[in-house]
């Protein structure tokens, strides 16, 4: 497996609508989702978008670690893949979470994300998945899927008074 380059903010691919996945069984989509789960685990992130990496597909890799499980209806997960994903919320219930970004290195900002969500797609082989999440994972599919439509979490923020330095957030308490 390869690790990926990361795109920063300010790169035109993040944001850009990604295409859908042609074919989700394609060996090169395979090496691509493996490649990306690699780099999202090396990188320490919970999520990372097929944008992120210089590829303007429709998909992304995703896990809940225990660590960041929020209960019983928020379990953790293995790394897994969302090919061609559709999300809609259950309810209007939001909810604001300190998120940080791989494309946004060392900031973190206070974004308000549906509670619960219902999301479909096809996973890294090709089968139709779906489920409705709650808790830090709603928020990963949310951020993740945002990053497919062209949209990186600031612009989700109608107060980017509430965006810091991850040292800054830490110093004062905030964290995700």
């Amino acid at each position: 497996m390869t690790l990926l380059k990361i795109a920063r903010m300010g790169h035109p691919v993040l944001l850009q609508p990604a295409l859908p996945v042609a074919d989700p069984q394609a060996p090169a989509v395979r090496v691509l989702v493996a490649d990306m789960i690699e780099t999202m685990l090396d990188a320490q992130g919970a999520g990372l978008a097929a944008p992120q990496v210089h590829q303007g597909l429709r998909l992304f890799v995703y896990h809940v670690p225990p660590t960041r499980s929020t209960g019983a209806d928020d379990p953790p997960c293995p790394p897994a893949a969302l090919i061609n994903p559709e999300l809609e919320p259950v309810d209007e219930e939001r909810v604001d979470r300190l998120e940080g970004c791989l494309s946004i290195p060392g900031m973190r900002g206070w974004v308000s994300r549906y509670r619960r969500i219902a999301y479909r797609g096809l996973d890294a082989h090709g089968q139709m998945v779906q489920g409705v999440a709650s808790g830090f994972l709603a928020n990963v599919l949310q951020h993740e899927y945002d990053h497919l439509n062209g949209i990186l979490y600031p612009m989700r923020m109608p107060d980017l008074g509430r965006m810091g330095f991850d040292s800054e957030m830490a110093r004062y308490g905030e964290r995700t």
